[in-house]
């Protein structure tokens, strides 16, 4: 018989995210609940830590790194339960951080994969930047979140306290039911990390499933514990992996649109990289844009296995124009309107 839950952190080279988060998972972990820890293929002493410090966490050995993508994909192969839980290894849990989101997902059979509210480790009253309150993405394809838009974090006022359908969940910590995570393929393993999340939310949703977010669970994200914000590996993954989900989840009557915009505003962003004399992140740019020119082929092949249409809490407007432009910093001045239903 199947687990009801399992907890699965991919540790890549984190000894001491392990050392210092693992004890709050065991913690506050409910009797069905398992904790696994999918190691990929890290070099430091991660296994000997698990091994002589947390002999109770089920341990399993990937072959080579194989990033955030294939790396879940090839440890939830192994793994039998109903629902999983995939949590960053740079997260502090809290108490009764499970039970009221797999009750919420059992009660509303829908709602496929979901997120808690996800607030900064070292400013315990702002939002976190990966997830937040809930992730979204505007018509060309620019992610944000209620409680961050860009750079923009918000103070949690109890400003976003009630349960809310998303676009997207946040892989630091993402609840997903198995079946549809299997039968959808899993997470795309060409993105490779960045965006994969939101690429296979977007998916689901295209099959008719719904993405929530529910705030009575509540953990605490350190961010950035693999590459740092200011990174080039994270430039041109997100930019590359942006354009791949667009490619492959945008129906067909708003593809050229989006793309001829899109590559607008990329030319844009170059520039302004090579005018902050951030050469590297410029080169990222130009380099993502090859990727995807050179792969169009592959990715019109599995676009081709996706039902594309239009989907519900998109927002219909460009959140680039809106927050830099118009100045619009929080999620509450965004016109409400826009977002598809």
């Amino acid at each position: 018989m199947a687990l009801q839950t399992a907890i699965v952190i991919l540790n890549w080279n984190g000894r001491k995210y392990l050392q210092d988060f693992l004890p709050f998972v065991l913690k506050f972990n409910p009797n069905s609940a398992k904790i696994y820890v999918a190691d990929n293929a890290s070099s430091d002493d991660s296994i000997d830590l698990l091994k002589t410090s947390f002999p109770e966490v089920e341990l399993i050995q990937l072959k080579e790194n194989y990033g955030f993508a294939k790396g879940y994909n090839e440890a939830l192969k192994k793994i039998d339960a109903q629902y999983y839980v995939l949590l960053n290894s740079d997260i502090e849990v809290t108490e009764n951080w499970i039970e009221p989101i797999i009750k919420y997902m059992e009660n509303n059979p829908e709602v496929v994969a979901c997120q808690p509210k996800i607030k900064s480790y070292f400013n315990r009253d702002q939002f976190e930047y990966a997830g937040a309150g809930g992730g979204y993405i505007d018509f060309l394809g620019y992610p944000f979140c209620r409680g961050r838009i860009f750079q923009e974090i918000e103070t949690d006022l109890g400003q976003f306290d009630d349960i809310q359908e998303v676009f997207w969940a946040s892989g630091a910590c993402l609840f997903v039911k198995s079946d549809v995570f299997h039968i959808l393929g899993g997470f795309d393993a060409d993105f490779f990390a960045h965006m994969e999340e939101i690429d296979f939310c977007w998916r689901a949703k295209n099959e008719g499933y719904k993405i929530a977010y529910n705030p009575e669970s509540t953990v605490y994200h350190i961010g950035g514990g693999t590459l740092p914000k200011n990174n080039a590996i994270k430039t041109y993954l997100n930019f590359r992996n942006n354009f791949c989900l667009l490619y492959k989840n945008l129906p067909q009557n708003r593809l050229f649109f989006t793309f001829f915009y899109r590559m607008i505003l990329d030319g844009i962003a170059a520039f302004k990289f090579l005018f902050d004399g951030s050469f590297q992140d410029l080169f990222a740019v130009f380099k993502a844009h090859i990727y995807f020119y050179k792969n169009i082929a592959k990715l019109g092949k599995k676009r081709k296995a996706i039902h594309q249409k239009k989907v519900s809490r998109m927002y219909m407007k460009n959140i680039a124009f809106e927050h830099f432009i118009r100045g619009k910093k929080i999620f509450h001045e965004l016109d409400k309107s826009k977002f598809s239903k």
